[in-house]
C-alpha cells in the first residue's frame, strides 16, 4: 500500500502522478489553469456543488436528499426538534428500527420507542421501517441511495458511497438542523483519492480490504475528516454488494464519506432493486487532482484479523498463526493499560497446540449480513459441521429481502445443517447487545467494530471477552474447522456467486410512508420512559470548570463516553440514560458531575455555595476581577481527554455529560468531527490544548470572558487553573461558523432554535 501525503494527480482515471512531479504532468499534456482547477475534476466536488447552497465552495451550506435514523436515536432527534419547533418533515426521514432487542433488563420501554416512531412518522410525515425487517444501512442501500445523492444519517456507519451516494453519519443535532431546513455547514474538506488495482484473491473478502486499509491509516490520520473517492481499474473486479461491505467500514478509518466510482454492476444493482434510475455514471474527471492520495493492489490482500479491541490493530490471519504467543501477549498487554480494571483478558489460554481456539462466530449487521457473504459462508460450510464444543456460530442477514433471496438459494438450510442459528436483521452484536460470549471468551465477528464492551461484557463486574473481526469467510472456515482459527486461503473451494434477485414484498407490506402527508393533528404516542430534554443554561460571561473525569488514553471512544449495549435500554430517557455515562471508563464521574451542578445551580442563582467561596476569592484577586459577580461564573463540569471521540455517532456521548451539568470538553485533538459537532450542538465548548495539561482531576479551571470571546472568534483563549497557586493556560476552540457561535452562547441547539422562534 502506497501513500502519496503531499497529493498526487491521476490522468484518465488510470496514471498517478504525485504532486510534485510538474514534468511529468507536463509531458501529459496538462499545465496552467487545468491543473490549478484539477481539484475540481472529483467525484465528490460535483456532488457536493451539486448539494451547496452557499454559492462558496470553500464554506459548504449543505442540504441532504434524505435523513435515516435507527430506534437508538431517533427519539432523541424527535424530541429534539419537537422542542425546536417541528412542523413537518421536509424531506424524507426514514426511521428504521434494527437496535429493537435492547431492553434485556425486561418491560414494555423497547417497543415503546417503536410505537412513539410510528407516531411520529404519521405526524410528520415520515418512513417507518419496523423491526427485524431491515438494518438501517442494508434498507437504505435498497431503497434509498442513488447515484449523485447525499444522504445524512445518526448512525456513524452511515456509508452508501459504492452506489455514488455521498453519505454522512453525524450526531443527532446535524439532523435536527436538515428537519428545520437548516443546513450541514462544513469548510470543503480534503479530497483522498483511494485507487484500487488487481482483484481480490481465494478466500478474500470485503473485511480483509477493510482491515489492511484500516490498519495502515488509522493511526496517522492520513483520512481523518476527509472524503475517501475509490477509483481505478481494481473497482471492476468487485461487484457492488462487496464495495458496499467496503464502504461500510470507511467509518473506522475517522473519514468524513466515502464514494465510488460507478459503473455497469452499480447500474445492475439498482436496476435490480427496482430503480435503475438513480442510475448514473460519476467517474473522476480526465485531469484530478486528490490532496491526497492512496495506491492500494487488492491482488496483494490476505485474509485479516483486526485484534481486540479496535479495527486497525491488524494482521494477516497467517502471520499470527505463525507468532500467536508473541502477538496475542502484546494485545493483552495494549488492552490492560486499555480497561485500567483488574480484570485481565487471557488471550494466550487460546492457544492449544500451536493453533488458536476461538469461542464464537458472528457475521451480522451492515458488514457481514450481505447476500454474497453468507452464500459464500454458506459454501465454505457446505457438508461442515461447527462442531459440539463451546464454538458456535450465529448469521444475522442484514434484511427480509435478502433472508428471502438465501432462503430460495438454499443457503439458509446449509448453515442451519451445519449447526450455525439464523436470526432476524439485528444490529445487536455490532454494539453488544446480543450473542455476548461467556466470561474469557474470543469472538471473531463480521461486524462494524470490535471496540471493548461491544461484545457484551463488564469489565467493572469482573466480566470481560473479546471481539476479533473478520471477514464472513474465514469466519465460515473457522467454524468448518470448529473453531479453530482458519483463513479462508487455507482451505481449497471455488465459488461463483449466483446472481441475486430482490424481492421488496415485505417492505411493501410493511414500510409506512407518510412523506408529503404529515398528518398533524395526530398525537405522538409516549411511553412512561420517554422523557424530555431538560432546561440547559445560556453561556454566561465567564466560566469556570471542574475536572470530573481525566482521560489520558491515546484515544477515548464514544462507546467509554456513553456505553452501548443494554445501557441503551434507555435511550429515550435523558437523564435516566446519563446515569451511565463514563460508568465503564471513570465509574465515579456521574457522582461528581451531579455534585458539581447541584453546587452551579446554588451559585447560578444567588446562593453563594460554601463550596466556591475559596476558589471565587482566587478569581478576584486576579487582575481586573476584583469586582466580578459571583452570578456571572458558571461552574459546570469538563471532561479532560487526549483524543476523544473516535468511534459511534450517537449524540448521546455529548448529551449526557450536557444533562449532568457538563459545559466542555478539553483535548489535546477530538477523533472525529461529529463528536466535535456533537459538543457544539449541545452547548458544550470543544477547547483544545496542545501543552501536556498541568492539571489533574478536580482541577478548578477559570476562562474568563468567554461569551465574548467566542463571538470574536479568539484564536487564543487564556484560562487559569485554579489550585494552590494560579497558573496561566492556553486553549483554542478552532473555527467555529457564526450558527455554532450562536449555539454555544444559546447553551444548546434547542435554546438557539426556540429564540429564534
Amino acid at each position: 500500500m502506497k501513500m502519496y501525503e503531499k497529493g498526487a494527480y491521476l490522468v484518465n482515471g488510470t496514471t498517478i502522478v504525485p504532486m510534485e512531479d510538474k514534468a511529468k504532468l507536463q509531458s501529459l499534456g496538462f499545465a496552467g489553469e487545468q491543473a490549478e482547477k484539477a481539484w475540481q475534476g472529483t467525484i465528490s466536488y460535483q456532488i457536493l456543488k451539486a448539494h451547496n447552497i452557499s454559492n462558496n465552495m470553500e464554506n459548504l451550506q449543505i442540504k441532504f436528499d434524505s435523513l435515516t435514523s435507527h430506534d437508538l436515536t431517533y427519539v432523541g432527534i424527535i424530541q429534539t426538534a419537537k422542542a425546536s419547533g417541528l412542523d413537518k418533515f421536509p424531506l424524507p426521514y426514514i426511521l428504521t428500527n434494527c437496535h429493537n432487542t435492547l431492553c434485556a433488563v425486561g418491560g414494555t420501554i423497547n417497543e415503546d420507542d417503536h410505537v412513539f416512531g410510528l407516531s411520529a412518522a404519521k405526524k410528520y410525515g415520515g418512513i417507518y421501517l419496523p423491526p427485524h425487517l431491515g438494518v438501517i444501512h442494508q434498507y437504505m442501500r435498497e431503497c434509498w441511495a442513488g447515484c449523485g445523492r447525499m444522504i445524512l444519517g445518526s448512525d456513524s456507519h452511515t456509508r452508501y458511497g459504492a452506489l455514488g451516494t455521498l453519505a454522512i453519519g453525524e450526531g443527532g443535532g446535524e439532523l435536527v438542523k436538515q428537519i428545520l431546513s437548516q443546513t450541514y455547514d462544513i469548510a470543503y474538506p480534503e479530497i483522498v483519492g483511494v485507487f484500487l488495482t488487481g482483484k481480490p484473491g481465494h478466500g478474500v473478502g470485503p473485511h480483509d480490504v477493510n482491515i489492511a486499509i484500516i490498519t495502515a491509516v488509522f493511526k496517522n490520520n492520513f483520512v481523518k475528516n476527509r472524503i475517501m473517492e475509490f477509483v481505478g481499474p481494481g473497482v471492476t473486479g468487485m461487484s457492488t454488494d462487496f464495495r458496499n461491505g467496503v464502504d461500510v467500514m470507511t467509518t473506522e478509518t475517522t473519514c468524513l464519506s466515502s464514494v465510488w466510482q460507478t459503473d455497469e454492476d452499480t447500474k445492475k444493482y439498482l436496476t435490480e432493486h427496482r430503480r435503475g434510475q438513480e442510475y448514473k455514471e460519476l467517474r473522476p474527471q480526465t485531469l484530478t487532482y486528490y490532496d491526497r492520495l492512496i495506491e492500494v493492489n487488492l491482488s496483494e490482500i490476505k485474509p485479516m484479523i483486526a485484534l481486540p479491541f479496535h479495527p486497525s490493530n491488524g494482521y494477516t490471519i497467517a502471520d499470527l498463526k505463525a507468532n500467536p504467543k508473541d502477538i496475542l501477549h502484546e494485545v493483552e498487554e495494549s488492552v490492560q493499560k486499555l480497561i485500567s480494571s483488574e480484570v485481565k483478558l487471557d488471550l494466550l489460554s487460546k492457544v492449544e497446540n500451536g493453533k488458536i481456539k476461538v469461542d464464537q462466530g458472528i457475521i451480522a449487521g451492515c458488514a457481514g449480513g450481505t447476500f454474497t457473504n453468507l452464500m459464500e459462508a454458506a459454501h465454505i460450510l457446505q457438508g461442515a459441521s461447527t462442531g459440539k464444543d463451546e464454538f458456535a456460530l450465529s448469521v444475522y442477514p442484514s434484511s427480509q429481502p435478502v433472508m428471502m433471496e438465501l432462503l430460495r438459494q438454499n443457503a439458509i438450510t446449509t448453515l442451519l445443517s451445519a449447526g450455525a442459528t439464523v436470526r432476524t436483521a439485528f444490529c445487536g452484536p455490532c454494539f453488544g447487545a446480543g450473542d455476548t460470549p461467556a466470561n474469557g471468551g474470543l469472538s471473531v465477528r463480521h461486524t462494524t467494530r470490535n471496540f471493548p464492551n461491544r461484545e457484551g461484557s463488564k469489565p467493572g463486574k469482573g466480566q470481560l471477552a473479546a471481539v476479533a473481526l473478520m471477514d464472513a469467510r474465514s469466519i465460515a472456515a473457522t467454524a468448518a474447522a470448529g473453531g479453530v482459527l482458519t483463513g479462508a486461503d487455507e482451505i481449497d473451494y471455488e465459488y461463483t456467486c449466483p446472481e441475486y434477485h430482490y424481492d421488496p414484498k415485505p417492505y411493501e407490506e410493511r414500510v409506512y410512508n407518510g412523506f408529503n402527508e404529515a398528518k398533524t393533528a395526530e398525537k405522538l404516542i409516549y411511553g412512561p420512559n420517554i422523557k424530555d430534554w431538560p432546561e440547559m443554561p445560556a453561556l454566561n460571561k465567564h466560566m469556570l470548570l471542574k475536572v470530573a473525569a481525566f482521560i489520558t488514553d491515546d484515544v477515548t471512544t464514544t462507546d467509554e463516553l456513553i456505553p452501548s449495549g443494554e445501557t441503551a435500554s434507555f435511550r429515550s430517557n435523558p437523564m435516566g440514560l446519563a446515569e451511565f455515562t463514563l460508568s465503564r471508563r471513570v465509574p465515579e464521574y456521574v457522582g461528581k458531575a451531579k455534585a458539581i451542578n447541584q453546587i452551579a445551580v446554588a451559585n447560578r442563582t444567588g446562593k453563594e455555595p460554601q463550596e466556591l467561596q475559596a476558589v471565587l476569592q482566587k478569581i478576584k484577586a486576579l487582575a481586573d476581577f476584583a469586582t466580578v459577580k459571583n452570578t456571572e461564573i458558571d461552574l459546570s463540569s469538563v471532561v479532560y481527554a487526549t483524543k476523544p471521540g473516535d468511534g459511534s455517532a450517537r449524540e448521546q456521548a455529548a448529551s449526557c455529560q450536557r444533562v449532568l451539568g457538563g459545559g466542555a470538553n478539553i483535548a489535546k485533538e477530538y477523533a472525529t468531527k461529529r463528536y466535535r459537532s456533537n459538543l457544539i450542538n449541545w452547548g458544550m465548548i470543544p477547547f483544545t490544548l496542545e501543552q501536556v495539561p498541568d492539571f489533574a482531576d478536580d482541577a478548578y479551571i477559570f476562562v474568563p470572558n468567554i461569551k465574548t470571546k467566542i463571538q470574536e472568534d479568539e484564536p487564543t483563549i487564556e484560562a487559569y487553573v485554579i489550585g494552590d497557586k494560579v497558573q496561566k493556560i492556553s486553549l483554542k476552540v478552532g473555527a467555529l461558523t457564526a450558527e455554532e457561535k450562536d449555539i454555544i452562547s444559546a447553551g444548546s441547539l434547542i435554546n438557539y432554535n426556540r429564540r429564534a422562534k
